[in-house]
């Protein structure tokens, strides 16, 4: 993989694949890079991200300069919460190409987690000026869903005119999103987020939130983040066993989540109700 690699076409070819069938494509002590880079998509995609890492690694000892190896191995970095590593990678990566939609992702969630969101904010709207002919569109519904997010935060955090102008943002963008991909796990789990966390005065709704939510954890029931916010919704229903055993499967899936820990503990800085 060089320059010239099409990580745009493998980016979505790996989005229309599952895992087993993107195992039994190929082999991988013979499989091209290309081919290689689609299955490590296919584990991130799938959180297996030790084997997905170990291909980066595999693509990335063949060319140094490799950007979607280097982009890759940041991304699993950044799960392991190892930021400061994945943060000097993905600068690097948007250095040597600006246009490489991907980094600008990764570091957004960075800076979510790091509460920065006026960066993560910065962060996705440069993907989405790149627009949809340079960007894969599991990519664009992420920009557009973590800028929502991020704009959420500000308002939640903002005084009044923040709240007005901040806050009209999100919805827009996370259908903007649902739009691209109506069915991706990062739209249901923004919609469901939405319901739950508006103000009740903008219509907040729990059980819709949680309908979302469910729908997620079917198409992805190892994505920690979701459980969180199911806990989360629960205890607000008063119902504490389905807020245990929810806010444990978050955990379990990964002790250091943010929002998890956040929920469990009620400091409210991913936002509380």
């Amino acid at each position: 993989m060089g320059a010239d690699f099409d990580w745009i076409r493998l980016h979505e070819r790996a989005d229309t694949m599952t895992l087993p069938e993107a195992e039994a494509q190929i082999d991988q002590n013979t499989a091209l890079p290309a081919e290689l880079y689609t299955l490590a998509l296919a584990y991130l995609t799938a959180h297996e991200d030790e084997k997905a890492e170990k291909i980066f690694q595999k693509l990335y000892g063949l060319n140094p300069q490799d950007i979607p190896a280097r982009w890759g191995i940041a991304e699993c970095l950044r799960r392991g919460h190892r930021y400061g590593e994945s943060e000097r990678i993905l600068k690097e990566v948007i250095a040597q190409d600006p246009q490489f939609a991907p980094a600008y992702i990764s570091l957004g969630y960075i800076r979510y987690m790091q509460m920065e969101f006026e960066e993560t904010v910065r962060l996705t709207a440069t993907v989405l000026r790149l627009g949809e002919q340079k960007v894969n569109s599991m990519n664009m519904a992420n920009a557009h869903g973590l800028y929502a997010g991020a704009k959420g935060m500000i308002a939640h955090y903002g005084g009044p005119l923040s709240k007005a102008v901040n806050g009209a943002a999100v919805l827009p963008h996370l259908k903007a999103a649902e739009k691209i991909k109506p069915d991706s796990v990062s739209v249901l789990y923004g919609m469901g987020s939405y319901y739950m966390l508006i103000p009740p005065v903008l219509g907040r709704d729990i059980d819709k939130g949680i309908e979302y939510l469910e729908k997620a954890i079917v198409k992805d029931p190892r994505f920690p983040d979701i459980y969180a916010r199911l806990a989360q919704a629960y205890r607000a229903k008063g119902d504490l066993a389905k807020y245990e055993e929810y806010i444990t499967k978050a955990l379990t899936l990964d002790p250091q989540n943010e929002i998890a820990l956040d929920v469990q503990a009620g400091t409210c800085k991913f936002v509380c109700f």
